[in-house]
């Protein structure tokens, strides 16, 4: 397959999927970066945001614009792991077992609400998010390539809710989080909710939502995402970026304040994310803006602060942030 320069990208796989996710939702370019992010280095995401934030709408509309297999669990507390992963089946006729796949063998997972399900299925994603494989009985059964898992949690919500372990967390590339739209584009929102009518079905009519905005026609094949993603690596990395990463990472570990800092996978995925980052802005090098912007994506779900602290009052980005300020 021939590479496509990272100039070519923006026309050729970022802006037509810009173009049609701006269709359905107002706003949120940034978010749509970090899924596209997520998708060109097959890392996964979190999104993290208060509910009617239209983070599944999201998902949904970035999915569609990109021609993937999409499947979608909505996490309750009586979810079962085979629920996701699947299952042997007894064949009555047979009198043999068969496999019943999940809906994880897909290309791009949209987990909803993760944090409702409980740590056993939670646990269940491990597998399949850091080997892209699953196990069902005895078997062996390796994921459709590529494969992406973009989670959805509520930060607000306690009842019927668990947190996730740290050793899932740290299996995700990036958790981004939503902050409520500005008055302009929240203006924009409802203006384009008065606009959506009615939808006749079964001899009578059910108002339109947003969901029905979204087309099935795509914008990009899988091609053109192989293409991006082979552009990707071609996004050149200099050592000086590479030192700037390693020392971040191993100063969340030196931190009096930090009772877990973060692992080399961390520093793996600052890179990745940032050569991700820089084709997508159409440039063929990391710049030092790219560390910046992605660090606290990256690295504050996988930092705990100690007791001492919380006690004093301080908060996870606060003291991610004074680290990044001593790399200037």
């Amino acid at each position: 397959m021939i590479s496509t320069s990272t100039s070519q990208i923006s026309e050729t796989f970022v802006d037509p999927i810009r173009e049609r996710v701006s269709k359905v939702v107002v706003g949120q370019d940034e978010v749509v970066e970090r899924i596209l992010i997520a998708l060109l280095t097959g890392g996964h995401l979190i999104l993290e945001g208060m509910p009617g934030l239209a983070k599944t709408l999201l998902v949904n509309s970035v999915a569609k614009a990109i021609d993937l297999e999409f499947s979608r669990v909505q996490f309750t507390i009586d979810l079962l792991p085979s629920d996701i992963v699947g299952s042997e089946i007894l064949d009555q006729k047979t009198h043999e077992f068969r496999t019943h796949k999940g809906p994880v063998f897909t290309n791009l997972l949209l987990a909803d609400e993760i944090n409702r399900a409980a740590p056993k299925v939670q646990s269940a994603l491990l597998e399949a998010m850091q080997e892209r494989q699953v196990t069902i009985g005895n078997a062996h059964f390796a994921l459709p390539t590529p494969f992406v898992v973009i989670a959805t949690r509520n930060p607000v919500e306690q009842a019927g809710t668990f947190e996730l372990p740290e050793a899932q967390l740290d299996r995700f590339m990036m958790c981004h989080r939503l902050d409520y739209p500005e008055h302009a584009v929240e203006t924009e929102v409802l203006k384009r909710s008065l606009d959506l009518g009615l939808k006749e079905k079964d001899g009578g009519a059910i108002p339109k939502t947003n969901f029905d905005l979204i087309t099935e026609d795509t914008g990009v094949d899988k091609d053109g995402l192989m293409k991006a993603m082979l552009a990707v690596q071609d996004v050149h990395v200099s050592d000086v970026f590479v030192e700037h990463c390693v020392h971040l990472v191993q100063r969340t570990r030196d931190c009096e304040e930090l009772d877990l800092g973060c692992s080399p996978r961390a520093g793996m995925a600052l890179v990745q994310a940032a050569r991700a980052r820089a084709c997508i802005h159409g440039r063929d090098h990391v710049l030092p803006e790219d560390l910046y912007a992605l660090a606290e994506d990256v690295m504050l779900h996988r930092i705990r602060l100690t007791y001492e602290a919380l006690a004093k009052g301080r908060n996870g980005k606060q003291v991610l942030q004074e680290l990044v300020d001593e790399l200037v």
